[in-house]
């Protein structure tokens, strides 16, 4: 069945302190990232950029006026996809040369999937029935043939640097175990955290290509001693201390047991 034209293919909202979240509602929850847009005095920092089956710059153009950098926090096609539209690139230095190469990429069609891959996506609760997809962003646009476009890095980012926005400064923390480059960024002044994949209000994903469980427990351990406030992830809701020590617990008892 031949997918229908999107209207729009962003959506966004503010969430308060200078922060917008964008999605792409057409894209299955497995899929669709969180993308942030951070206000700051000097610059501003885009957190994640999408599929890149549309161009995020396009549907954004308001909120990107200003000195901006885009900061991947790991390399995954969903996180990663609009990376090349922006001039300032930043991610992990340990994942730096997989953006550049492109190799990340994940087919839009589920036929590209065997029945196994589709079977564990399923046993996590990720319904693909309808698709990966369920629109196309404009007319003409091929699933089968889009392919990630490569992005080279601008500044590869290691623990503890600090990305300073002028009236806010986030400290970048690695946190391995989704991926070996999983990165956060970490505001100690008002208890903010972007933790990208390396925890969400969702099924957390440490049986793929890349991931590691016993990093996954030991970032685990230590983002549930972090006084946080408010954990804008990179997909599904965002949510406050109580529940990244839930999501962290329930983590470390299963993978532990």
């Amino acid at each position: 069945m031949a997918l229908r034209v999107a209207e729009r293919w962003f959506s966004r909202r503010e969430v308060g302190r200078g922060v917008t979240l964008l999605w792409e509602p057409h894209v299955a929850p497995l899929l669709r990232c969180n993308v942030w847009h951070v206000r700051g005095r000097a610059r501003d920092l885009v957190v994640d950029t999408g599929l890149g089956v549309a161009s995020l710059v396009d549907a954004a153009r308001d909120l990107f006026e200003r000195p901006l950098a885009a900061v991947a926090t790991h390399v995954h096609h969903d996180h990663t996809g609009g990376m090349h539209e922006f001039a300032e690139r930043w991610i992990h230095a340990s994942e730096a040369d997989a953006m550049a190469s492109g190799e990340n990429n994940l087919p839009l069609e589920l036929a590209a999937y065997d029945d196994a891959t589709r079977k564990f996506f399923a046993n996590l609760g990720y319904d693909l029935s309808a698709g990966l997809i369920t629109a196309i962003p404009r007319e003409g646009f091929d699933p089968a043939a889009h392919r990630l476009a490569a992005a080279t890095a601008t500044r590869v980012l290691h623990e503890g640097d600090v990305i300073d926005l002028g009236d806010r400064a986030f400290e970048v923390l690695h946190l391995p175990g989704h991926s070996p480059g999983s990165i956060g960024l970490w505001d100690a002044k008002s208890g903010t955290l972007f933790s990208g994949d390396a925890i969400y209000d969702g099924p957390l994903l440490d049986q793929i290509p890349g991931a590691n469980v016993p990093d996954y427990l030991a970032t685990m351990r230590r983002l549930r001693e972090l006084p946080v406030s408010v954990v804008h992830g990179g997909h599904d809701p965002s949510f406050g201390r109580a529940r990244l020590v839930e999501i962290a617990d329930d983590y470390l008892a299963r993978r532990t047991a």
